[in-house]
């Protein structure tokens, strides 16, 4: 795994950054930064490549720890996981079970990883993989590669991905566990869709999605569909994508993937534009009370929805709802409220009010963590600039 990650002087220093980047005093998320990269190194101390430490030099430690995380932010969805993530090395140290903390660290890179904090989420996965050791369940050793893999994939860094899916494959095949075949597979054909290479990217997909149904295996079914209506809908093609998302929707049996599914497919239904299939879909997400960052994404289409109808009054009230949410967006969501946000600013005339989002939109796109992303909101905010200029 270390091949993997960022080499790095210092164990966890990705996780310092926060601190650096705290303009005046120390905000939350420095705090929140110092406390995992605390916690971290209280990891470090099972590394069973290590010297053992002593049981008195791990309660001091631990002590720390303790009296850092009560300074941590109560309200705190982070602080939650490195309370669990401290609690979890005490009892792994007692045990002499390194095992014991592995799933604490996979749920806290899960966390960072939709946060949108990816070198933080790449090195918790190493430290995962290098504190489990041998005694790592091959389970837990693949779906950690299969973890890597993707935050490789979202930092779009694509031969680190591929190498990465192949690894978890070869892993997945020793010990005939077919589903993450499948998944180590799928993930690779994401990654030619985010090379561009729409055309094998497909065919790979309709290649898996045949295994797929011949083990009878639902939830591979579903990203597979998933993965070729991105194809799809991608290469200009939103009507025969639907289908494929729709299907997807149909297959996933857990809700989170559901409601994400229903969010893409809002979208498509409103590129073709069927805005009342997609003001439904939309809507029942947020009346289900999805997860935060899906109902975010599905509010911002709301407000774009109404802007696409010139419904003045139902995009001023999902504004507002969007506008109460903005500091607690992930970058690129906030940056697609802006972009979205300008464009209906646009359609009801108010170009001044327009401009400014625009501009906003791109400046925090630049500072999300895909480059690709704030490329695409570079050629769409150029778009509507030109636009507004005619």
């Amino acid at each position: 795994m270390g091949e993997a990650a960022p080499e790095q002087a210092l164990l966890h220093a990705v996780f310092l950054r926060r601190l650096a980047e705290a303009s005046s005093g120390p905000s939350s998320q420095a705090r929140l930064g110092h406390g995992a990269f605390l916690t971290l190194r209280l990891v470090d101390l099972l590394d069973p490549a290590q010297q053992a430490v002593r049981p008195d030099a791990f309660a001091y430690q631990l002590a720390g720890l303790d009296r850092a995380c009560r300074q941590l932010p109560g309200d705190s969805t982070e602080t939650a996981h490195l309370i669990g993530l401290m609690h979890a090395t005490a009892d792994a140290f007692r045990a002499r079970d390194t095992q014991l903390v592995v799933p604490d660290l996979l749920a806290y890179a899960h966390y960072l990883e939709d946060e949108l904090l990816l070198e933080e989420a790449l090195d918790v996965l190493d430290t995962a993989l290098r504190v489990g050791g041998e005694a790592l369940r091959d389970s837990d050793r693949v779906a950690s590669r299969l973890r890597v893999a993707r935050v490789l994939r979202k930092l779009n860094e694509f031969g680190a991905a591929e190498q990465a899916y192949s690894h978890a494959a070869t892993l997945a095949a020793a010990t005939g566990d077919q589903h993450s075949v499948l998944l180590s597979r799928i993930g690779s054909a994401n990654t030619l869709v985010a090379r561009g290479n729409l055309t094998y990217a497909e065919r790979r997909l309709r290649e898996i999605l045949l295994d797929a149904e011949g083990l009878d295996d639902r939830d591979a079914q579903a990203r597979a569909h998933q993965g070729l209506a991105v194809v799809l809908s991608t290469s200009g093609q939103p009507a025969q994508a639907i289908p494929h998302e729709w299907r997807a929707f149909q297959l996933y049996e857990d809700d989170l993937s559901r409601m994400r599914v229903l969010s893409d497919l809002g979208i498509m239904l409103l590129i073709i534009g069927d805005v009342d299939s997609a003001e439904r879909a939309l809507t029942e997400i947020v009346r289900s009370g999805a997860n935060q960052d899906v109902v975010d994404n599905a509010m911002i289409e709301l407000m774009n929805c109404a802007s696409y109808q010139r419904d003045r009054v139902g995009f001023e009230r999902w504004w507002d709802r969007c506008w109460e949410r903005r500091e607690e967006m992930p970058s690129n969501v906030l940056a697609d409220f802006y972009l979205k946000a300008g464009i209906g600013r646009a359609r009801f005339g108010q170009f001044d009010r327009a401009e400014v989002l625009l501009r906003t939109a791109l400046k925090t796109a630049e500072g999300a963590a895909s480059q690709r992303d704030a490329t695409v909101f570079l050629l769409a905010a150029t778009q509507w600039h030109v636009l507004l200029l005619l």
